[in-house]
């Protein structure tokens, strides 16, 4: 409770220099009323949402959502104002300090707020608010089909071109658009793939999520089926149940559900892919996290059957599983497919040039293509969101990767 009092008095002493930023700029002062308003409602609206309104059923609904996405755009408006106006009043303080001891003033007079600061402040801040509201309105269904080809030595000649589509991170419960989803699950058909991965968090916390749209997600094609794993979120961990069972039905129904989908689950387990009696191994961990994260991926039960020989392609949700234990095994894994990290859904791309989100200083392998000791990880960034209800910098993405044969010199 203390600390909400605290962060309530944190985000009205932003609101209060957005006030002083807008009644210094603006000729109406009615602007900065219905500024004060509109923040009012939109904290009013978080706080609403997060306890009296709050979903039993959820950690994080739409609704929720939609309260959190809203509230983090006005607080980076605000945050911004509130940096350029105290870094302009600590000056002014020291202005007033000065003339008082330097001319021997009677008063101690603070010199005005300056017009043209305010409307630099007002112009930086405008750029997170439509960012992120232009995220939230659009930038989450951005989707993108990101295509990449890698070669490998030992690649068997007769998977010379083998197209693989991998989509990661659905996160159905924070669907709201049925036309976009159909889009996309068109786009992933569209690429006419040979298999198709999906690599962890088909729901947000129950499998009831998926309902609704797993009749287009049965839809999807790929020649040589389609293969998941589990991500963090598909085991229920960030729900209350009435009861430990009723949790581990939610699994199973989860896991029934894939299969309706016509997904083959791995739950650390492997398989093979065949084409003109030449095979590659596929194998998929149950997710393996760092951090507080589950780790219920077993990769030396997941590679039993596979011999270090074999072609290898590994299905593990979490990159930090990759960078702790997938590496330095004893067996070579040509290629890993993960997701988890969904770039931040935040960050600033130019293909080939730049490429940065905060995730960074949490996973070091966070998005696209990374390669170590001659083994490949591709990070996608997701398929869903979860949490801010949006996209900015970083798109929904659809990965098609090329497998193939290096040329003998």
């Amino acid at each position: 409770m203390l600390r909400t009092i605290i962060l309530v008095f944190i985000y009205l002493a932003f609101t209060f220099y957005t006030w002083q930023a807008l009644k210094t700029v603006a000729r109406n002062q009615w602007i900065g009323v219905v500024f004060i308003v509109i923040s009012f409602l939109v904290l009013g609206n978080f706080i609403y949402q997060f306890t009296i309104g709050r979903e039993e059923s959820r950690v994080i609904g739409r609704p929720q959502s939609y309260a959190f996405g809203f509230l983090l755009a006005i607080v980076a408006f605000m945050v911004i104002n509130l940096i350029v106006l105290f870094a302009e009043d600590v000056y002014r303080f020291f202005v007033a300090v000065y003339h008082k001891v330097a001319d021997n003033q009677t008063q101690f007079t603070i010199p005005s707020r300056r017009k043209f600061l305010s409307k630099v402040a007002l112009g930086i801040a405008a750029l997170p608010l439509s960012a992120l509201l232009f995220g939230m309105y659009k930038g989450k269904y951005n989707f993108k089909v990101l295509k990449y080809t890698l070669a490998f030595d030992d690649l068997p000649d007769e998977f010379d071109g083998y197209q693989i589509t991998q989509i990661s991170d659905v996160h159905s419960g924070s669907f709201d658009n049925r036309e976009k989803i159909e889009y996309a699950i068109n786009l992933v058909n569209e690429q006419k793939s040979d298999v198709l991965f999906f690599t962890g968090d088909m729901v947000n916390n129950k499998a009831e999520e998926m309902k609704p749209w797993a009749d287009l997600f049965a839809t999807l094609e790929a020649k040589d089926g389609k293969y998941s794993v589990l991500g963090n979120h598909d085991y229920g961990d960030y729900v209350d149940w009435n009861s430990p069972a009723e949790k581990i039905q939610n699994l199973e129904d989860l896991k029934q559900l894939q299969k309706e989908m016509g997904f083959d689950l791995l739950l650390n387990d492997s398989t093979y892919l065949e084409r003109d009696g030449a095979k590659i191994a596929l194998i998929g961990v149950e997710n393996w996290g760092k951090g507080g994260f589950k780790k219920a991926g077993d990769l030396q039960k997941a590679k039993s059957k596979v011999a270090n020989e074999d072609f290898k392609i590994l299905l593990s949700h979490d990159p930090s599983h990759w960078e702790q234990e997938v590496v330095s095994d004893a067996y070579h894994y040509h290629l890993t497919l993960s997701g988890h990290t969904h770039g931040m859904q935040f960050g600033i791309e130019i293909p080939g040039w730049f490429k940065w989100s905060p995730v960074k200083w949490r996973y070091k392998y966070w998005a696209g293509i990374y390669e170590e000791m001659g083994q490949y990880i591709n990070v996608n960034r997701g398929f869903g969101f979860l949490a801010y209800p949006g996209r900015v910098g970083i798109w929904p993405e659809i990965t098609v990767i090329t497998l193939k044969k290096k040329p003998l010199v």
